[in-house]
């Protein structure tokens, strides 16, 4: 069974900052662990609103929709200035999404092998482990993606 980077939503949301730190040669302040929870969030979290006040409200139209109705950011357009954050009405988005610089985490490419990583060293909360969980809705723990599942309490029951 493979080991993959388990993240407890339920326990970051205690934190207001991620101080999470990790290992990037290129990009030494990078907060990699950031990009899985937006994913994580917008997958899993966010309630889909038929109208979307996030992506209305948006200034620089970084917000929208994929073909499977999940919102998505473009990184490229978003301006930091977090009004998507404050007119949800159901709290989904965090702030300490939105930093000006984008992170990206490239999971240490981990293996087998691997015991601990800096981002589990330096999580305040404890909420990353390292697992051979696999996903399981009656625990609310879903796959994010092949080396990461998640703990958070879906909005929608996902198939």
């Amino acid at each position: 069974m493979a080991k993959k980077l388990f993240i407890d939503m339920t326990k970051c949301r205690e934190c207001e900052e991620c101080t999470v730190e990790c290992v990037y040669d290129h990009h030494p302040v990078n907060r990699g662990l950031k990009s899985l929870l937006e994913t994580a969030s917008f997958q899993f979290t966010c309630r889909r609103c038929q109208d979307a006040p996030c992506i209305e409200v948006c200034p620089a139209e970084a917000l929208e929709r994929n073909k499977e109705g999940i919102i998505e950011r473009a990184l490229n357009l978003c301006i930091a200035c977090k009004s998507c954050v404050a007119i949800c009405p159901f709290g989904t988005l965090m702030t300490q999404f939105f930093d000006f610089k984008a992170p990206k985490c490239d999971l240490c490419n981990f293996d087998e092998m691997a015991s601990s990583l800096r981002c589990m060293e330096t999580c305040p909360k404890h909420a990353l482990t390292l697992t051979e969980q696999e996903p399981d809705e009656s625990k609310y723990i879903f796959e994010l993606n092949d080396k990461v599942v998640v703990k958070e309490y879906a909005w929608e029951k996902l198939k």
